[in-house]
């Protein structure tokens, strides 16, 4: 089946939020980084806003042209960029009284992080009723292409055993997890570009 891949610019930074939140609030994680499910979702979307709204201006963000999936890429690649403008103040607006619980799982991400220069795929989301069509291996195939013919890896955090299988089967190989409090793991996934 063939997909078209369409790169987004920041007019698409609230949908993008929106569909990665769509897709998160079933991962285990996130019943423990907002207990609230009435809350769930939107709380979600704002922090993904953020972070998605970042990726705009340092990063590739790709979808599918029906925008059911999307990818949202961040090269590690010399110099880090800055990091996003009033990151404090706007985690605090957007998560409220679970502020803590993202600046944790941030600082999660920042000690598991490799230091070596690669792409990392920040976030791959599908649409619920869209899920398991291929749309997420499109997407990964899409950039794969360019990470190959240059050379580059890819790093990855795996938030369930789902996923960590998908990725498994894209050449990512799983590191030992770590966790958030509650015992929920994060599969740090590294692949090595394939020669053509």
């Amino acid at each position: 089946m063939s997909v078209a891949i369409d790169r987004l610019g920041p007019a698409d930074t609230e949908l993008v939020a929106g569909r990665i939140a769509e897709a998160f609030t079933a991962l285990e994680v996130t019943f423990w980084l907002v207990p609230d499910a009435s809350k769930r979702e939107a709380v979600l979307a704002g922090d993904f806003e953020i972070l998605v709204d970042h990726a705009m201006r340092h990063g590739l963000v790709h979808a599918t042209a029906d925008r059911a999936g999307v990818a949202v890429w961040l090269p590690s690649v010399g110099e880090p960029p800055p990091p996003p403008p009033d990151y404090d103040s706007r985690l605090a607006a957007a998560c409220g009284e679970w502020t803590d619980r993202f600046q944790h799982l941030d600082e999660l991400f920042e000690a598991n992080h490799p230091h070596a220069d690669h792409h990392h795929l920040a976030f791959l989301a599908v649409q619920p009723e869209r899920q398991s069509q291929g749309l997420g291996s499109a997407l990964m195939e899409h950039h794969h292409a360019w990470l190959d013919d240059n050379g580059m890896p890819a790093y990855l955090e795996a938030s369930s055993a789902r996923g960590r299988d998908l990725y498994a089967r894209h050449g990512y190989r799983a590191g030992e997890p770590f966790r958030v409090p509650d015992g929920t793991p994060f599969w740090p996934m590294w692949r090595e570009p394939i020669g053509r």
